[in-house]
């Protein structure tokens, strides 16, 4: 009786979620030839796995334990590539397996090229997940690419071909690699697809950069390990010119930048213009790394509505860095950093550098970037400088917050061609440097700043052409023997009030009309 009823439960069951049952439906690669003993190349066998799946309106592609060799694999509509734990996939390093060249956007770049490792272009409802490894093999492309080229008399068949595909490619304002004409191809690379995850995989050896989404909307990547050796512009996770992206509990260290936000460069970036925004990144680690989270520099097509909060940046080159330069054009905007800790952060924890490229001040046109609306907040940790805001004469950052920082720094910060800046309850141990250095900074407030190690030959806030500036709740601590040091004649309507200077040996290092003191404690 009781295994009637258990089998009559078991058809009910099947009765209510079959359907759902029948579009989960499984593909087995080993199933159409597929071989997980590094016997063959399977890129076929992987093809024809997907085009079964797709043939039944999509399903799963699964990979079970073994390693396997391929080629590119390029996905179709409603299809998942499942990674098992325990399953491999080891991509050829031979350059022939990646023609024919595809649509593909190299560094901001419109182009035809390799295809990547993994590709699709104008899909839906497609994913990467598992708890497998997918190992790229880059060592050959980074080796060709960054010493062979270099040496070649004439193009190698690669770049022959590349230049045919590519008469009137939009190249960059300054020359180099498409002009050079071999491009690595990215590790992963979705164009113009929607309802994109990839999630808990492990991924190595990227040739290039390693998940890079492009004109994508609704993107999910999510508890991921990136693990690239230091090698050149292997970066992690590149979303490029997408909508609604969301970045959580995943692991970085890789050859150059972690994360970065870009939106094409110069002239073809300006031309497809599509921003990236409303993107979330959270609950990430990154170790090795040029920058933690990066915004630029092929950012022509604009930044708009980032968070960055609850991540560890530890012993990235620098933590969050936004960069740019005359020539690339679009507006970064609208960006809010909380909750981060930063150790061994060997340059900048953060960076706000509008000169990323030397050049020379030009009219106000669209090749003029800007910078606006960006609030730091609630960081704490240790680095070489706190921060680095540099703007364009012609293009001043603009509207930046810093509040609750906790730093242990050799340097504090330095910001020139800025306006409107604040800083509420920010705590930095600065060794060797004035706390604050400002050069043509208009409309700054300063609340509750503090050095608890300052440095007895230094000011602590050094001002040069600085008009409309607040400094007020302030309590310098011991060993403060210059608080003020103004720079120049250009400097004007400096108000220093409701202030303690109990602890300071000398206000201002010189009198200077442009500073009104007022309600200050003094000894």
């Amino acid at each position: 009786m009781l295994k009637k009823l258990f089998t009559g439960f078991l058809i009910g069951i099947s009765f209510l979620f079959g359907s759902e049952v029948g579009a989960q439906e499984f593909f087995n690669v080993m199933d159409f030839g597929a071989k997980n003993d590094s016997s063959a190349i399977n890129t076929l066998a992987i093809k024809n796995t997907i085009d079964a799946a797709a043939n039944k309106g999509g399903g799963t592609v699964y990979f079970p334990a073994g390693k396997y060799l391929t080629g590119p694999i390029h996905l179709k509509s409603n299809i998942t590539i499942h990674i098992d734990a325990g399953a491999e996939l080891h991509f050829s390093d031979n350059f022939d397996h990646y023609l024919p060249m595809v649509e593909s956007r190299w560094e901001g770049t419109e182009v035809i090229n390799f295809s990547p490792l993994f590709y699709g272009n104008g899909l839906e409802n497609i994913a990467i997940v598992g708890r497998g490894l997918i190992d790229g093999h880059g060592k050959n492309w980074w080796r060709f690419s960054e010493v062979e080229v270099k040496k070649l008399t004439e193009d190698s068949k690669w770049q022959k071909e590349f230049k045919r595909l590519n008469p009137n490619v939009l190249a960059p304002d300054l020359p180099g690699w498409i002009e050079r004409g071999f491009l690595r191809p990215p590790f992963i690379q979705f164009l113009n697809c929607n309802n994109v995850q990839i999630k808990d995989i492990k991924i190595q050896n990227s040739p290039f950069w390693t998940i890079n989404p492009q004109y994508c909307d609704n993107v999910t990547i999510d508890g991921i390990t990136i693990d690239n050796p230091p090698s050149p512009n292997t970066d992690g996770i590149n979303p490029e010119s997408c909508q609604n992206v969301r970045i959580a509990n995943s692991h970085i260290s890789v050859g150059d930048d972690c994360i970065t936000i870009k939106s094409g460069k110069d002239r073809s970036g300006r031309k497809i213009n599509i921003p990236a925004e409303n993107y979330t990144i959270t609950n990430c680690t990154m170790l090795r790394g040029h920058g933690g989270v990066v915004i630029g520099s092929e950012m022509s097509g604009g930044v708009k509505n980032i968070v960055i909060s609850n991540c560890v940046f530890d012993g990235t080159d620098r933590g969050i860095r936004l960069k740019t330069a005359r020539g690339r054009g679009g507006i970064v905007e609208n960006i809010r950093v909380s909750n981060i800790v930063m150790r061994n952060i060997r340059d900048q924890a953060i960076v706000m550098d509008m000169q990323y490229a030397k050049t020379e001040v030009e009219p106000v046109s669209e090749r003029t970037p800007a910078f606006k609306n960006i609030f730091i907040s609630d960081m704490a940790g240790n680095t070489n400088r706190v921060c680095l805001v540099r703007g364009l004469l012609e293009m001043p950052v603009e509207n930046v917050s810093f509040a609750n920082i906790n730093m242990q720094a050799q340097s504090g910060f330095s910001l020139e061609n800025a306006k409107n800046i604040s800083f509420q309850n920010v705590q930095v141990d600065v060794a060797n440097e004035p706390l604050i250095k400002a050069k043509n900074v208009e409309f700054m407030d300063l609340h509750k700043v503090q050095n608890f190690t300052p440095h007895p030959d230094k000011a602590l806030i050094v001002l040069e052409e600085a008009k409309q500036v607040n400094i007020q709740n302030n309590f310098p601590y011991v060993g403060t023997n210059l608080y003020l040091e103004l720079i120049g004649k250009e400097n004007g309507n400096i108000s220093v009030h409701n202030n303690n200077f109990s602890n300071v040996k000398k206000v201002i290092k010189e009198e200077n009309k442009a500073v009104k003191f007022l309600n200050n404690i003094t000894k």
